[in-house]
């Protein structure tokens, strides 16, 4: 089964995350997120997998969530996947995928989950 990570390497965590997975010899499919956008349906998958509203997947520390009205807790989950979608710097990260499952590595160790 293949493994991927959606991967900043910016992201200290993020290469914590890449760190981690060498060290256990699993060879993941890196995915650059920031380079390499999810579309919306790749991200109501993603969402489906890690089994969390989309709201839950925000960094609410950027600019562009409360530039882009963000914080307002009536917005219904399409606009904020299209949120996601159009700036993918609000999304969480690192992000294991293996199968039907995945898991956001914050901490790193939540990665561990996965992998037993």
């Amino acid at each position: 089964m293949t493994w991927t990570l959606l991967h900043n390497p910016r992201c200290s965590k993020s290469r914590a995350a890449l760190d981690l997975l060498q060290t256990r010899g699993i060879d993941a499919d890196v995915v650059r997120y920031l380079e390499t956008p999810l579309d919306a349906d790749a991200l109501r998958t993603l969402l489906r997998r890690l089994d969390i509203a989309p709201r839950a997947l925000l960094r609410t520390g950027e600019d562009a969530y409360h530039a882009l009205g963000l914080t307002d807790a009536t917005l219904e989950d399409d606009a904020i996947i299209d949120a996601m979608v159009r700036h993918p710097e609000l999304i969480e990260r690192p992000i294991l995928v293996r199968g039907e499952r995945a898991v956001i590595g914050r901490p790193t160790e939540r990665l561990l989950d996965l992998l037993d």
